[in-house]
């Protein structure tokens, strides 16, 4: 299909994507490859790679089964993206969608994101309005380190900041829950994490949100009913921030 100018602003800025999605989730599949349809890419095209994610057999003092996966999906892409040598990605989790109007938005974003030396970007503003800068004229947010964001559907990142992330991601692993150095949680906690020990490294929301979560079953949550339900959910985040 014809290069769109949403699908060049993509590939300009963060060059390789990566959809993480386990296998037995072909669903899921399915409904990504939709979205990046609309950006004018698809999970055919040879900047976009499928990555398929962990699921190990026990929660080895994370949260839940999945949200151990995750950490080690996430993770586990950050070392792909080292080895083959990529100065940037972009990660999409497999339940994400583009917000209305994002073809139209996408190319003045990449523009302006050319005048950042940023080295991680979230799809979104964050959910502690009170707390969080405003944007600039086109949209872009400079979080502070110490704001901690949660929700990885839409993530860029440098090469920079994924030589910051491995070592203390793979150190959190082998720490008990709940140390105070930083222990098994959530992957977006500890990403938070590293944000607050690398201040250096620029992190940038998107506001509006250029991307969402799509409403479907949880591989993270499992058991946890209040991780299905949207008001109990983004409460339950809030707990989870910075654990």
């Amino acid at each position: 299909m014809p290069e769109t100018p949403a699908a060049k602003a993509l590939l300009d800025t963060f060059g390789r994507i990566v959809v993480i999605n386990l296998p037995e989730r072909a669903d899921r599949r399915r409904e990504i490859d939709a979205q990046l349809r609309r950006a004018g890419l698809s999970l055919d095209h040879p900047a976009v790679d499928v990555f398929a994610a962990e699921r190990p057999t026990v929660a080895a003092g994370f949260p839940s089964i999945g949200a151990h996966g995750a950490y080690q999906s996430h993770l586990a892409v950050m070392e792909h993206l080292l080895s083959h040598g990529w100065d940037r990605a972009l990660i999409l989790e497999d339940d994400m969608d583009f917000s209305r109007g994002f073809e139209r938005r996408l190319p003045a974003l990449a523009e302006a994101l050319k005048g950042y030396d940023w080295a991680m970007i979230y799809g979104h503003p964050g959910d502690r309005p009170a707390q969080t800068p405003a944007p600039d004229a086109n949209g872009l947010i400079t979080l502070p380190a110490d704001l901690g964001l949660i929700q990885l559907h839409f993530f860029g990142l440098t090469r920079a900041f994924a030589e910051a992330a491995v070592p203390m991601l793979r150190a959190m692993m082998t720490r008990p829950e709940g140390s105070p150095e930083g222990g098994p949680m959530h992957v977006d906690g500890a990403l938070n994490w590293v944000r607050r020990a690398h201040p250096g490294l620029l992190a940038l929301g998107i506001s509006p949100q250029i991307a969402q979560q799509r409403a479907s079953r949880s591989d993270i949550a499992g058991a946890h009913w209040y991780d299905r339900l949207p008001l109990m959910r983004t409460i339950a985040a809030v707990a989870r921030r910075w654990r």
